[in-house]
């Protein structure tokens, strides 16, 4: 009796395949994301180093509460982005271009008249207060997960990315020449601008130079133009050395952000 013929080999599973656009996107989420969880637990430890200078001036502050608060706001953030692009990737839906479109400048306010330049007492309560600026650096607040997760859906990828920056204390002279390269494509492609980018890295510069103007004795270091090696040794790497990460990879292999405690949240 002849035996029956084997079974065909069992044949391997297709992968999944991400969208180009999509898999580029978490890698510099994810390099975002790792920096930020290694500055939660250095931060503290290297805040009475000589050289954090560097670091605190992009921040605009020595103050470590602010510092945690903003980083624990972007790493959030970027969680949530994170979450929105592995989402899309899951069904296939591919990320589309957005670039900036520059502003009209705003019309000059008319002048009042003389029946009207005093105003009513009604008038003066009414009228809207001053609105704060987009990606304000002196907003400390924190969303909710909620808030961070329809921000992400509604606004340009560019600008999320932007926020994330901001919060990290991400800037060039901190970054590896091929991953500033690739924030930068991404904020020129999904509707960033690095025009506020730079507006606030002006602000913040200025902020910082008064509180050492404040104590002239305190630091003897040049903080505006620090050199590679002054940035490994305060950050411990250059932006960009982190690992790729797979795509599909739902969560990343660290710990979740420290959440500064009540003490710290008192002196914001």
């Amino acid at each position: 009796m002849t035996r029956p013929a084997p079974p065909d080999p069992a044949l391997d599973r297709p992968g999944r395949t991400i969208p180009e656009r999509i898999a580029a996107l978490l890698h510099v989420v994810r390099v975002l994301l790792g920096h930020g969880r290694r500055l939660v637990e250095t931060v503290p430890e290297r805040v009475a180093d000589v050289e954090f200078a560097a670091l605190a001036a992009v921040c605009g502050t020595y103050m470590l509460p602010a510092i945690l608060a903003r980083l624990q706001r972007g790493i959030l953030r970027a969680m949530a982005l994170e979450r929105y692009l592995l989402s899309r990737a899951a069904k296939g839906r591919e990320i589309a271009y957005v670039y900036a479109r520059e502003r009209k400048p705003a019309k000059p306010r008319a002048e009042p008249s003389e029946g009207t330049q005093a105003g009513s007492k009604e008038e003066a309560r009414d009228a809207p207060g001053p609105k704060r600026r987009p990606f304000d650096p002196d907003d400390l607040r924190i969303p909710t997960l909620e808030e961070l997760d329809a921000e992400v859906r509604r606004r340009p990828i560019g600008r999320t990315i932007l926020s994330i920056c901001m919060d990290l204390a991400v800037i060039p002279s901190f970054c590896t020449g091929p991953f500033w390269n690739q924030i930068s494509d991404t904020l020129q492609s999904y509707g960033g601008s690095f025009t506020t980018l730079f507006k606030i890295r002006q602000h913040r510069e200025i902020s910082f130079q008064k509180e050492r103007d404040k104590k002239p004795d305190s630091w003897s270091f040049d903080w505006k133009f620090p050199p590679p090696e002054t940035v490994r040794q305060v950050l411990g790497y250059m932006i960009g050395d982190s690992p790729i990460w797979d795509p599909f990879d739902p969560l990343l292999a660290t710990a979740p952000p420290r959440v500064p405690s009540p003490d710290m949240r008192a002196t914001l």
